[in-house]
């Protein structure tokens, strides 16, 4: 039988980086109306990028500052968040992090810093020492935002042996191995197209193909990985179904046998269905306000609103009416496991 609530963390935008969010906000989500109810708050600067601990009731937030942070903050069974210790990143604005299936280690990519840190985790899920920093260098055609390296998100294998960082600024894919001391060794580099401006990577488990989102070429890019942390594009198609405006794609999901990509600029959540391994897009389903972020729960989505201040939340029938949920500068959406 199914649990009647569900409860997800909203990351947000603060003061000290322009925002208007509290921090973290909690709401609980009835499973069966889909409907949320704020139910508290944790105030902790710029929280941008949220993940659990793959066992402990342990989240672990990016602080998106200049002198970039990581908190971990634990959560009760009735939503109570306490901030447990914070340790610096050693780059400028994280904004993505992934922990190893056994828990004993935490990814962070630096976005601005240009580089990737490791860290241990306690048997509690506290911080511990940063275990290896590793920094990229290069640049790619989009003078604007490929001056640098900008490490954008850090894909940990099945088997945590390896790190794949996606590089915005390079338009590569960086792959290390992870030993058991937390060091990571460089094991490949893999090129994409000049200009895609990777943002994220999403294994489609079983079938040895991922997909990545072009965040600068509005594109979706289907690659055969093989051997493991070796990435060749396969296929490059458009982020929205029908054309639109100038967009910047955010992030990806795959449910079920369906993925799912934000688009800020087109404003949507947009639905692909595959053709065998690749994804054509299907349908666009408005979403307002710049959709950083999203996450599609028992056929709703929830969206971040960041510039309207608001979440969004819908059925994905057809022609289902959209609610809104006024919150600050929301970025980021992470349910509980169930």
């Amino acid at each position: 039988m199914s649990e009647p609530r569900q409860l997800i963390c909203v990351g947000s935008y603060t003061s000290e980086t322009g925002g208007k969010g509290a921090g973290i906000t909690t709401f609980w989500r009835d499973t069966g109306t889909g409907e949320l109810t704020e139910s508290g708050r944790l105030a902790l600067v710029s929280p941008s990028w949220l993940t659990w601990h793959p066992r402990l009731p342990v989240l672990y937030a990016v602080n998106e500052l200049p002198e970039g942070t990581v908190t971990a903050v634990s959560v009760s069974e009735t939503a109570e968040l306490t901030a447990l210790n914070s340790l610096a990143t050693g780059g400028a604005d994280p904004c993505h992090l992934a922990v190893t299936p056994d828990g004993r280690h935490l990814l962070c990519a630096n976005y601005t810093g240009g580089n990737l840190a490791v860290f241990s985790l306690a048997p509690d899920g506290l911080l511990g020492e940063r275990t290896d920093l590793v920094a990229h260098e290069g640049s790619g055609p989009d003078a604007d935002r490929q001056e640098a390296a900008h490490v954008h998100m850090a894909v940990v294998s099945e088997d945590g042996s390896i790190v794949s960082a996606v590089d915005l600024g390079t338009d590569e894919i960086r792959s290390y191995t992870l030993s058991e001391d937390g060091r990571l060794t460089p094991l490949a580099v893999s090129a994409l197209p000049p200009g895609t401006g990777p943002r994220q990577l999403v294994r489609r488990p079983g079938t040895g193909y991922a997909y990545v989102v072009g965040e600068l070429s509005s594109t979706v890019l289907t690659v055969r990985e093989e051997p493991p942390g070796a990435f060749t594009v396969e296929d490059v198609t458009s982020a929205i179904a029908a054309p639109g405006p100038r967009n910047l794609v955010a992030h990806l999901e795959i449910v079920g046998e369906t993925m799912y990509v934000s688009n800020r600029g087109a404003d949507c959540v947009t639905a692909f269905e595959f053709d065998g391994p690749l994804p054509r897009a299907v349908t666009d389903y408005p979403a307002n306000g710049w959709p950083r972020h999203f996450t599609v729960l028992d056929g709703h989505c929830y969206t971040t609103s960041q510039n309207d201040n608001e979440l969004l939340a819908f059925s994905l029938a057809p022609g289902a009416a959209v609610t809104r949920y006024p919150t600050g500068t929301p970025v980021f959406l992470l349910p509980r496991p169930v």
